[in-house]
């Protein structure tokens, strides 16, 4: 059962924000990058998740970045939670989401008692793609323009065929041509660019900058195309709406 609200303000540690709870703490499990700039970009990330949704949200990260899961469970067990949502901030369902994720829910669990519900990733469904077509508005992309959507990719092929499907359906949406391409595997952005015509906006499905972008920001450079922004605090009502879906099925208040 959910504890009760902490009788001071949480604390900012593991990436915490100053808000007070207004029920079971929310947790966006990240992958991590050794890039400074996107371990912060999380942080600042879960920051407005916390101010915009009344709720104690903080980070923590799989790999290359801390805190881990254990540390941020610990730093809410001694805010006085005793439940937290862990939303994992993947857009695909490859080896992070099905296998290191349940493990640092396990560990964290075992380690500090704090009761866990983990929400459904953040996926590549309606409402991601709501949230790429409120990117390219964003950066006023003109809707003839082509679109390269850059994920990381995954050894798992169905995986990157989500990635290729959120490409149609927004392809679908736009007069401009819409195609997927790959940081980490096949088709990299050199086979698909011969589909697409010039100017090419280039979206990444990223939530923070990283070293896996910096290719991207090179043939934007070369070509002088709009290269967007990680999708960043454009993905906090998403994340919400994640964390609000995992309580209502989990029955946590």
């Amino acid at each position: 059962m959910p504890g009760p609200r902490p009788t001071t303000e949480p604390s900012a540690d593991a990436g915490g924000s100053s808000v007070s709870p207004t029920g079971p703490a929310l947790v966006g499990l990240a992958h991590g990058s050794r890039d400074a700039a996107g371990t912060r970009a999380v942080e600042q990330l879960l920051e407005l998740v916390g101010t915009s949704g009344g709720v104690d949200a903080r980070t923590a990260f799989l790999d290359l970045a801390e805190p881990d899961l254990t540390t941020t469970a610990a730093a809410l067990v001694a805010a006085g939670h005793r439940s937290a949502v862990v939303v994992p901030l993947l857009f695909t369902v490859a080896f992070h989401a099905t296998v290191d994720v349940p493990e640092a829910v396990a560990e964290a669990t075992a380690a500090t008692g704090l009761e866990i519900v983990l929400s459904d990733i953040l996926g590549t469904g309606a409402d991601t793609l709501e949230l790429v077509g409120a990117s390219l508005a964003r950066s006023a992309v003109p809707a003839q323009h082509d679109v390269l959507l850059y994920a990381v990719g995954s050894s798992n092929a169905a995986a990157n065929d989500a990635v290729h499907d959120l490409a149609a359906r927004l392809d679908r949406q736009r007069p401009g041509r819409v195609r997927a391409a790959f940081a980490t595997t096949d088709p990299r952005t050199a086979a698909v660019l011969p589909e697409l015509g010039d100017p090419v906006a280039l979206l990444p499905l990223f939530l923070s900058p990283g070293l896996l972008l910096r290719p991207l920001a090179a043939l934007a450079d070369e070509r002088g195309w709009a290269l967007l922004p990680p999708l960043g605090d454009l993905a906090a009502p998403l994340v919400l709406r994640r964390h609000a879906q995992a309580r209502q099925r989990s029955g946590l208040r």
